[in-house]
């Protein structure tokens, strides 16, 4: 029925405000419902009215308790909220996006990689796409971007650098549901390209070229002589802190390397060597450390000015066969392949995620090949010699 209880304060006339509510059994229980105040203009055959049209619901079906009204209320309002925020999102062009996801960055890449993106964000992506909407960039809008970074001379490298930004940004709006729907990069051709750097160096090179950055800096000498003897890339050598070293044990522990893996370094005589001659610095954990005492960020341009004054890179334009710092790395595992390392300990030696990067060292191996065959003729020949005399 119908009940009211009154306000112990408040007046409503002359007599106490009363809140009216009504009880009824349904679903197998006593239910109780709030109508209202009658400060608010509840009247008690409002109650009266509720309770007739719940006992009509209870008899066709239609009956909610308040508890499921309630979170049917609550799922239309997140359903209404989701579409609304859905369409905003649709309506969002990739400028605006580009403008949250640029400064997380920023603030996570390396330098060189988010300076490569603004600049292709600034001449090529925003051209094009820029003041689209998201949900309005198609496959027709990135293939007039390849089309217009292929006249201006770019490399397919470049292009695909271009796809992968724009792929980053959709997903980075799709992380912070600023949009829900496909990825356009999907639907569009990769330009095809071999950007893998096969220059190495000669057991001479090495030695000039050490020779070269002893003088020009310690640091510098050591960091090379490190990824010669290792295999290290630069990042991983900047990241060194005095806890990954074990001279006991002639080892390294590498932490989160560019594959998101962890790994160990074995340290030959001549690594030794280089973390002999240093003494940690209480100031810092670091092994190699920036002229403010930070973390190493990039590679000295003093590399570079040693590899032209060695004459190294003179008349070669093709990027991939120019000596860089990465250049080192490339020279390890190549002496590696030459030794006679078999290829998947090179894969494990160098931190690869799979076979496909350390068959580029395929090539090395071929005299170490050719070498094997020829130990089977002659042992083949040593037997047949034997067979003769027994004979």
């Amino acid at each position: 029925g119908v009940r009211y209880r009154e306000h112990p304060k408040r007046k409503h006339g002359l007599h106490p405000d009363r809140y009216y509510l009504i009880r009824y059994w349904a679903k197998g229980k006593t239910q109780n419902e709030g109508i209202g105040w009658a400060s608010e203009g509840v009247k008690p055959s409002d109650a009266y009215q509720r309770l007739i049209d719940i006992k009509a619901a209870l008899k066709v079906g239609t009956y909610e308790t308040p508890a499921e009204k309630k979170a049917r209320n609550e799922a239309e309002r997140e359903a209404k909220e989701r579409i609304e925020a859905e369409q905003k999102a649709a309506a969002m062009t990739f400028s605006e996006v580009w403008k949250k996801y640029f400064p997380s960055a920023k603030e996570n890449k390396h330098p060189q990689s988010w300076k490569r993106e603004d600049a292709l964000y600034r001449l090529y992506l925003s051209p094009v796409i820029g003041e689209k909407p998201m949900a309005e960039v198609a496959a027709f809008d990135l293939e007039r971007l390849k089309r217009n970074m292929s006249k201006a001379g770019l490399s397919p490298r470049s292009i695909h650098y271009a796809l992968a930004v724009v792929r980053q940004v959709y997903r980075y709006a799709k992380r912070n549901d600023l949009y829900s729907g496909d990825i356009p990069t999907e639907k569009v051709t990769k330009p095809k390209f071999d950007n893998r750097r096969m220059r190495y160096l000669t057991h001479e090179e090495t030695d000039t070229l050490l020779a070269e950055l002893k003088k020009r800096s310690r640091d510098l000498h050591d960091m090379a002589l490190l990824s010669l003897q290792t295999g290290m890339r630069a990042g991983e050598i900047f990241n060194l802190t005095w806890a990954c070293v074990d001279l006991d044990r002639k080892q390294l522990t590498l932490l989160d390397t560019k594959n998101s893996r962890s790994r160990r370094v074995f340290l030959n005589d001549k690594a030794v060597e280089v973390f002999e001659g240093r003494k940690p610095d209480k100031s810092s954990e670091l092994v190699f450390k920036s002229r403010t005492g930070g973390k190493v960020k990039e590679i000295s341009n003093a590399f570079s000015r040693a590899v032209r004054d060695l004459g190294f890179n003179d008349g070669i334009t093709d990027r991939r066969s120019q000596v860089t710092f990465h250049t080192l790395r490339h020279t390890h595992a190549s002496w590696l392949v030459e030794s006679g390392v078999d290829l998947y300990t090179v894969k494990e030696l160098l931190g690869h995620r799979d076979f496909a990067m350390t068959s580029r060292y395929a090539h090395v191996g071929n005299s170490t090949l050719r070498a094997a065959v020829e130990r089977l003729d002659k042992a083949l020949a040593e037997k047949a010699e034997v067979v003769q005399l027994h004979d």
